[in-house]
């Protein structure tokens, strides 16, 4: 983890990602939702995501976005790793640039590592998502497309 806060690692050619912007969200989000507390993103392929999918989820597909939060308190949130495929396959589904599906990919993890669950939380965390992705000049956020 960087002594400066959160962190984002390339693994693949992102053109046109604006690197300096995202990092600027991505410490937003550790200041305003993560209470202070750093996370390291990946930013990768599909083929990458698959393997990390198949080997911590048992899932053999590649998925947009996984959230691995941290046990330790001291060792700060926890780690997303990030489709660029996925990402840009789904800005240009939806019709929004790359930077804003990334950013929003991004917001959906971070809730994951501060605990909230989707699948299991009655809806807590699809208010969440909604309210921040509105306060973040987001577009519509992964729990909203798949209502």
């Amino acid at each position: 983890m960087d002594a400066d806060g959160s962190t984002i690692l390339f693994r693949v050619p992102a053109r046109g990602v604006r690197r300096r912007d995202l990092l600027a969200f991505a410490r937003r989000l550790e200041s305003e939702i993560a209470g202070g507390r750093p996370f390291c993103c990946l930013i990768s392929g599909d083929e990458e995501l698959r393997q990390l999918n198949h080997r911590f989820r048992k899932k053999d597909y590649s998925t947009d976005v996984l959230s691995f939060p941290t046990t330790a308190d001291n060792e700060g949130l926890g780690e997303l790793a990030i489709s660029f495929d996925r990402a840009r396959a789904q800005a240009a589904d939806l019709g929004h640039t790359v930077d804003e599906e990334l950013r929003i990919l991004m917001l959906h993890g971070v809730l994951h590592l501060t605990g909230l669950d989707h699948e299991r939380d009655r809806g807590r965390m699809a208010r969440a998502e909604s309210r921040w992705r509105r306060r973040l000049g987001l577009p519509a956020g992964l729990i909203e497309r798949a209502s």
